[in-house]
């Protein structure tokens, strides 16, 4: 009898611990959803992009070849890219604490936030609902830093492979509309719209995973270094969550064109990277390790793998030491 007794309590204790980890699971069903920024009126939308294979690269210039499988593990991805309301947050402790509803956690409170840039860094555009631009790869990690600790989420940039695959979202033309350039006015600000300008999020068509102005508006940071043969050789291998690690300061890999690229620049394939030229006029000794002041064409967009990494992993993401540009 005794032995039934704990066969049974074995078995109601495996079950049990079955159905947490089912309602565990639930918890964070694959769906769409809002992250709110705690104690503000703010927040973004993130869409689930399923796990799966596509091919990367195959594009018209040399660093898009060869053309590779790769293997993709399940994410969420920003519907919009970062706008400024959410990152002058970041940018600005004071304008933080004057708008959040209660006092800032000691972790976010003693967080390292950029200098306050000596110039315009909307370039005259203006910030309204438009995105946040001129932030080093850097800057933009220390952001979702920022985002970790005021939610406890792990959000990071999106890798080169993650980005061109939720880009592509299941298509395989030039554009995810199809070969016809003519249509980019429906999908993207480029030079054939934009007037010279970036443009609130959101105006223009999605893709069909739900991603607004994927292409154009403005350029995105991935945390890929950009290595211009970094495909060679990967038609051999089975490639699965590809990622170039960042060793040096340039250049860092950049995807989507922008509302002065041309349509040949809004190809799904197309590289970009990162130049020191653009702290050109940056009179500062050493150089800012958060701003590109002459780069008023980039900004980013988050994600959130389904699968986190450890806690470890996080904070050796996060906490990766600036490196010095003189």
């Amino acid at each position: 009898m005794r032995i039934l007794y704990l066969v049974g309590f074995y078995l109601i204790g495996i079950l049990g611990f079955s159905s947490f980890v089912t309602n565990r699971y639930k918890a964070v069903a694959f769906k769409p959803y809002t992250q709110v920024i705690p104690g503000t009126n703010l927040s973004f939308d993130l869409v689930p992009i399923p796990e799966g294979s596509f091919l990367m690269g195959g594009g018209g210039a040399e660093d898009e070849l060869p053309a590779h499988q790769v293997e993709l593990s399940p994410f969420w991805m920003g519907t919009h890219e970062i706008t400024w309301d959410i990152f002058e947050l970041f940018l600005d402790k004071n304008f933080e604490e004057a708008i959040t509803e209660k006092p800032l956690p000691v972790e976010v409170d003693g967080l390292s936030r950029p200098s306050i840039p000596y110039l315009d860094m909307t370039f005259g555009m203006g910030k309204e609902g438009k995105p946040a631009i001129g932030m080093t790869q850097y800057g933009a990690i220390q952001f979702c830093k920022w985002l970790y600790l005021k939610t406890g989420v792990f959000y990071r940039l999106p890798t080169e492979a993650e980005w061109e695959y939720a880009a592509k979202a299941g298509t395989k033309d030039t554009y995810f509309f199809g070969e016809d350039a003519s249509l980019l006015g429906d999908y993207a600000w480029y030079t054939g719209n934009s007037g010279g300008s970036t443009h609130p999020i959101g105006l223009k068509k999605p893709n069909p995973w739900g991603l607004y102005d994927i292409l154009g508006n403005v350029m995105e940071w991935t945390s890929d270094q950009y290595q211009e043969d970094a495909y060679q050789g990967r038609e051999r291998l089975s490639m699965k969550d590809p990622h170039v690690p960042v060793t040096s300061l340039y250049p860092g890999a950049i995807r989507g064109g922008h509302y002065k690229s041309e349509s040949e620049d809004l190809r799904m394939t197309k590289r970009f990277k990162s130049k020191a030229e653009w702290k050109r006029i940056d009179p500062q000794i050493p150089k800012s390790q958060w701003w590109f002041p002459e780069a008023p064409f980039l900004g980013l967009r988050v994600v959130r793998p389904f699968n986190p990494p450890s806690e470890e992993e996080i904070m050796a993401y996060y906490n990766r030491a600036p490196i010095v540009d003189y």
